[in-house]
C-alpha cells in the first residue's frame, strides 16, 4: 500500500482557531515520512473568524468554499493506487473529500468520531458546523455546504457507520434521525471499545459503495489519554489500543481510498509530545 498526503489548514467550520495549523504539526512530527508518502502539499483553507452573534450557520460560505476546494484537490488526487491520507482541519472538510470521490462513484463512509455529528445548524444554538457533517451528508441539513458535491445528498444510510460516538451528547445525537434511518449503522464509544475488530469489519465488508473513505476525529480518544482534540472529551471516547485495532481493521479493506485527519489543535500540545505519540500510532496502524 502506497500513500500520499494532502493538507488542508482549515478551522473554519470550528468553535475557534487552532486546527487550521495541524497540517503542519503532523508533518513536524514526521507523518510523511512514517507513510513513506508522496507530499501534495496544501488546500487553501480558511481560519476560524467570529461570525453574526444570530448565525445558525456559522461561517458557511468560508466552510463551503474550503469544501469545493477539496473536492477539487481530491478528485485530481485519489488514484486507485493508493491510498490518500487527507490532514485536517476541522470535520466539514469530509464534506468535501466526499464531494470529490462522488464524482466518480459511490462512496462509502466510516465516521470514527467521538460525536455522531447528526444534528442541523437549526437544531442546535451553537451553529458550528463542524458538529453537524453527518447531517450534511445525508441531506438532514440543506444549505451550500450540504450540496458541495454533484449528487443531493452526497450519501444514504447504508454508506454509513458512525462508530465511537457519546450517545449523551445532546448537541450531536439526533435520535429522531437515526431512528428514521434504520440502515445507519451506529455504534457507541463503549460499544466500539467492546468489540474494536468486529464493528470496524461490518463497516469495513458492509457499507455500500466503491470507495471507502476513513473520517477520523481525534475526540474519539478518551481526553484523558489524549488531549489533542479541538474540544477533548474527558471520560468518554476509547482508547489508542482500541483506535489502533479499528484502524488497523479498516485499512485491510481493498476499497480503501481516503483517510481523513480531523480536529487535532496544536495548541493544546505545546512540547510536541502529544501529537508525535498520536503519529506514531496512525503510522504503524496504516502501514501493517
Amino acid at each position: 500500500m502506497s500513500f500520499a498526503v494532502l493538507g488542508v489548514p482549515t478551522s473554519a467550520g470550528a468553535h475557534h482557531a487552532g486546527q487550521d495549523l495541524a497540517p503542519a504539526a503532523f508533518r513536524a512530527a514526521g507523518l510523511v515520512e512514517r507513510l513513506g508518502a508522496e507530499d501534495l502539499g496544501d488546500v487553501e483553507g480558511s481560519v476560524w473568524v467570529p461570525d453574526a452573534s444570530d448565525a445558525t450557520a456559522r461561517n458557511l460560505s468560508a466552510v463551503a468554499a474550503v469544501a469545493g476546494r477539496v473536492a477539487d484537490a481530491v478528485e485530481r488526487a485519489a488514484r486507485d493506487d493508493r491510498v490518500l491520507v487527507v490532514l485536517g482541519g476541522d470535520c466539514t472538510l469530509t464534506l468535501g473529500v466526499v464531494a470529490g470521490l462522488r464524482r466518480s462513484g459511490s462512496v462509502a463512509l466510516a465516521y470514527v468520531d467521538g460525536d455522531a455529528d447528526l444534528n442541523t445548524p437549526e437544531t442546535t444554538s451553537s451553529g458550528v458546523l463542524d458538529a453537524s457533517g453527518v447531517a450534511h451528508l445525508l441531506g438532514i441539513a440543506d444549505n451550500a455546504l450540504a450540496r458541495v458535491g454533484p449528487v443531493f445528498p452526497l450519501l444514504d444510510e447504508h454508506a454509513v457507520a458512525l462508530l465511537g460516538y457519546d450517545p449523551d451528547d445532546v448537541g450531536s445525537v439526533n435520535e429522531q434521525a437515526l431512528a428514521a434511518r434504520p440502515g445507519l449503522r451506529h455504534a457507541t464509544y463503549a460499544e466500539l471499545a467492546a468489540d474494536p475488530a468486529g464493528l470496524a469489519a461490518d463497516a469495513r465488508d458492509g457499507l455500500a459503495g466503491e470507495r471507502l473513505v476513513v473520517h477520523l476525529d481525534v475526540d474519539v480518544v478518551d481526553g484523558r489519554e489524549l488531549a489533542l482534540a479541538n474540544f477533548p472529551h474527558y471520560g468518554t471516547g476509547v482508547s489508542l489500543e482500541v483506535l489502533r485495532t479499528v484502524l488497523t481493521t479498516l485499512r485491510a479493506s481493498d476499497r480503501l481510498a481516503v483517510v481523513v485527519l480531523t480536529e487535532v489543535n496544536p495548541t493544546h500540545d505545546p512540547s510536541g509530545r502529544l501529537v508525535g505519540r498520536y503519529v506514531e500510532l496512525l503510522a504503524e496502524a496504516l502501514t501493517g
